[in-house]
């Protein structure tokens, strides 16, 4: 990702704060339902009380209070791009641990946290054919300890596929890519029909 794509996601999320406030609308989300579902189908790698997680993306942090929700306890840190949506989050729950920048921003620690997540942070087509999308994954996994989840949007779905402003993706392709890092690869597409969820395991 250049400096001008990063500027421009930064610039679309202050719009859509100003617009929404602290609702999903703010991060592009249709409802907290489809959210939430998401937030879901990532926790099922097998999120449990005790762990760290790493949130790719982490908007206001909704994903901490949707875990804290399901009754988890864990070591919370959150990163995004957008400082606006930083500060936010921080005026929301000051609890939470929330880093401004991109995950390539943060030290190359190996299995720094237990789980690394993200949700929808990469779905502005950048016109790199998934370049940033594929070395996104690739850290994300480096600094796991014991697994990732991550959604990607579906090429498979017509209405996704002809949104020239969104990047979408062949779920084959992702999985391809991510058992050149890991045997232990999981696809899930059983939860939403344009949306895909792959786990990848230590």
């Amino acid at each position: 990702m250049n400096e001008q794509q990063r500027q421009r996601i930064v610039a679309r999320h202050r719009d859509a704060l100003l617009r929404h406030g602290l609702q999903p609308a703010a991060l592009y989300w249709s409802s907290r339902e489809i959210q939430e579902t998401r937030f879901r189908v990532l926790a099922e790698i097998g999120l449990a009380s005790g762990c760290s997680v790493l949130d790719v993306g982490c908007g206001f942090g909704d994903l901490a209070r949707y875990l804290a929700h399901q009754g988890l306890e864990f070591d919370y840190t959150g990163i995004d791009l957008s400082p606006d949506l930083i500060q936010a989050g921080r005026g929301h729950d000051p609890r939470l641990t929330l880093l401004e920048g991109d995950i390539f921003d943060l030290p190359a620690e190996p299995e720094r946290y237990d789980y690394v997540l993200l949700s929808g942070a990469l779905n502005e087509n950048l016109a790199d054919q998934g370049a940033y999308a594929f070395a996104v994954i690739e850290r994300m996994f480096e600094l796991c300890r014991v697994g990732v989840a991550f959604n990607l949007l579906d090429a498979r779905n017509a209405w996704i596929a002809s949104r020239p402003d969104l990047q979408s993706h062949q779920p084959d392709t992702v999985l391809a890519f991510c058992r050149g890092l890991t045997a232990h690869c999981q696809l899930r597409d059983d939860y939403l029909d344009n949306d895909f969820t792959v786990y990848l395991r230590r």
